[in-house]
């Protein structure tokens, strides 16, 4: 099912440069299960015409407050009445900065403001993506219009940074339309984990050989990425530790970067005394080198090997899952098991043995670089299958069940 599906959004746009954004952002919504009424404001047909974003959306345009046209049939001349009660959110995508003073003082002389000031403020929310000049966004009075906005309960959405169509360079683009998409999935998603802290490790490790070999898995880190969206998605502050993997940090989640086993360690040592939920995703080597040459190691032509001593790695979760923190249950540790065969049996010696509330088994050569996964949850009252799916559902059905094992009240110690 895709992330929008059943959602009815009226997708507002004003005036600005950044209208062709909207129409990537329209296409983006009725592919992920969107429906979308578009309304579109006079200064905004200068930059992008009424007939595309028809096309994308499938639906006609609205352009006038006069419009007699209404989608239930009944030509009453009030579509700023009978669009906002259909919507299930009002997504502005240019707001520029004179449409937001508009709205700021209630001032409604065209449909799409008439349409903000009608809807029932309980029931449809306003989402704002601002766009303008870096300068326009730097000003007194568009920083108190915001911060006002945002006080009457309007969502404001960031804006990016970067090269701008009048040459200059700074603060007031758009967002992104894959961007826009991931804030208004976020913003439909319950808020289950609002007030955690929530680290994710992910991805395998480098334990170094030589300057350019070493020991490393097949880990994508996909399934560890996708938790910490999914996470995100539910409210909480994310941070993920990432081995040495090739994928995009998930939008609003803090990333470090380790690479080998006693990298990420220390790193996830120090992150474990404020964090209230450890989810440990990554393939840690268990072995490392006793140590790594200096200089890489040649073969001399004599069909000798050269030997290597190894040295076992720390478990990381189960020493995490030891700190006094995570006996008194104020860090939650969920661990991940990727096994070849016997995966019942092998995940719940495993649980036991790391001393964790939750562990996550998977059949390792079934997933490891795949989009999609099959989880096996164990806990101590016993198992409980995820069919195989895309590695974000089954994330955010893992989220779903952490929210659920949390101990009533529990936040994240301050930082």
């Amino acid at each position: 099912m895709a992330d929008l599906t059943g959602k009815h959004i009226v997708l507002g746009l004003s005036g600005g440069i950044a209208c062709y954004k909207a129409a990537e952002l329209c296409r983006a919504l009725v592919k992920e299960g969107a429906t979308v009424q578009v309304v579109m404001t006079e200064a905004a047909e200068h930059f992008i015409t009424p007939v595309t974003m028809q096309a994308l959306s499938g639906r006609p345009v609205f352009t006038s407050q006069w419009d007699a046209r209404t989608s239930g049939g009944a030509d009453n001349n009030m579509p700023h009445i009978n669009l906002s009660r259909e919507a299930d959110a009002i997504v502005v995508a240019p707001a520029s900065a004179d449409f937001m003073a508009k709205l700021l003082h209630g001032a409604a002389d065209d449909l799409l403001s008439l349409m903000c000031l009608a809807r029932p403020i309980d029931q449809v929310p306003l989402i704002l993506a601002p766009a303008m000049n870096r300068e326009m966004w730097a000003h007194p009075a568009t920083q108190r219009n915001v911060a006002q906005l945002r006080a009457d309960g309007t969502t404001v959405l960031d804006v990016g940074s970067g090269d701008q169509a009048c040459g200059e360079t700074g603060d007031g683009r758009m967002l992104e339309a894959d961007e826009l998409l991931y804030d208004l999935v976020r913003f439909f998603t319950p808020k289950t984990l609002a007030g955690q802290h929530v680290v994710v490790s992910a991805g395998p490790t480098f334990e170094a050989i030589d300057p350019v070999r070493g020991l490393t898995n097949l880990s994508s880190g996909k399934m560890g990425f996708a938790i910490a969206r999914a996470a995100h998605e539910a409210g909480a502050h994310v941070t993920l530790v990432a081995g040495p993997v090739a994928l995009p940090t998930p939008r609003g989640v803090g990333r470090i970067n380790v690479k080998s086993a006693l990298n990420m360690q220390r790193t996830l040592q120090v992150l474990a005394q404020t964090a209230s939920v450890f989810v440990s995703a990554a393939a840690v080597a268990d072995w490392r080198p006793v140590s790594a040459a200096e200089q890489k190691i040649k073969k001399d032509g004599s069909g000798s090997v050269p030997a290597l001593n190894f040295v076992e790695n720390p478990d990381i979760l189960a020493g995490i899952a030891a700190q006094p923190r995570a006996v008194a249950r104020q860090l939650f540790c969920v661990g991940f098991a990727a096994e070849s065969q016997d995966l019942q049996a092998q995940a719940q010696v495993k649980r036991v043995r790391k001393g964790v509330p939750l562990l996550v088994g998977n059949i390792g050569p079934d997933t490891f670089g795949q989009d999609e996964n099959a989880l096996l949850l164990v806990d101590e009252q016993g198992t409980t299958e995820l069919p195989r799916a895309h590695k974000l559902h089954l994330a955010r059905q893992l989220v779903a069940e952490i929210a659920q094992r949390l101990p009533v009240g529990s936040v994240a110690s301050p930082a």
